[in-house]
């Protein structure tokens, strides 16, 4: 019988990574004060939970519409979440929050391996990862998918759940928009998608056709949940805050196939 591999040193090796901060994110006494104070403000309505797996590595993949999106998902679920998060929020009092509550500075626009070997470690843990796959706020259509939600998905076999959210910014609002105290926000998670763990050596190929399923299942879920209940997206974001977003995401129009392996 052949041995199996030590936790954390299947490729990407995360044995001698460290794991994010849990000591706030994770404590059932921060998270029901800020799930108050969060009621205080908004009706936030958060429906389908059930979908979530309790315990257990899981992967978060959520549409991406407005400012408040990140600390929802990190607050309202019934798990904590530790999501990647664009590097540049990480300065000042902002980043050190961000730091301590245990969510992964992701550089959007190079290579980033400490950002997924940290990921991965959270996983390879029983945690959960929060990935948006569109890349930056949008009118959250879904019509761009990173590769990144599909490439852990195959590392560590972590079901993905989709994730609608809307009411996080209204029609018109800008980049850094809020809905105004008493709004309704509504929060949706969708059936999780399995897929199965592929060891290394995986290649650009399967990553894009894991990729382009789970586009599918969150662009459908997002359209299911607005069908189903009324709720519109905000459309656009105003032509002059639009977030600049790597050219690299899977699009209608993406027909690469190139092989690319870990490292």
């Amino acid at each position: 019988m052949s041995a199996r591999p030590l936790r954390g040193r299947e490729l990407p090796r995360t044995d001698l990574v460290a794991h994010p901060p849990r000591y706030l994110l994770h404590n059932p006494v921060l998270r029901r004060l800020a799930q108050r104070l969060l009621d205080r403000r908004y009706d936030v309505h958060v429906a389908g939970a059930e979908h979530l797996p309790r315990r257990g590595p899981v992967i978060v993949a959520a549409n991406h519409i407005g400012w408040l999106d990140g600390p929802l998902l990190g607050i309202v679920l019934p798990r904590p979440v530790h999501a990647w998060t664009k590097v540049d929020m990480f300065t000042g009092r902002t980043g050190a929050f961000l730091q301590r509550t245990g969510q992964i500075p992701l550089d959007r626009f190079h290579p980033d391996a400490a950002a997924v070997k940290a990921a991965v470690r959270v996983l390879r843990a029983g945690n959960a990862v929060g990935v948006f796959p569109e890349g930056s706020r949008g009118d959250g259509e879904v019509r761009r998918f990173h590769r990144g939600a599909a490439y852990l998905a195959l590392v560590t076999g972590a079901p993905v759940v989709p994730v609608a959210f809307f009411g996080t910014r209204l029609p018109g609002g800008g980049n850094d928009s809020r809905p105004p105290a008493g709004s309704r926000i509504d929060i949706v998670l969708g059936p999780p998608v399995t897929v199965a763990q592929h060891p290394w050596p995986r290649t650009r190929e399967q990553v894009d056709r894991v990729s382009r399923l789970l586009q599918e299942r969150l662009h459908e879920h997002v359209d299911a949940t607005r069908a189903a209940t009324g709720l519109e997206l905000p459309g656009p974001l105003p032509s002059d805050e639009r977030e600049p977003d790597p050219a690299t995401a899977i699009t209608p129009d993406d027909t690469s196939h190139t092989e690319e392996h870990d490292d």
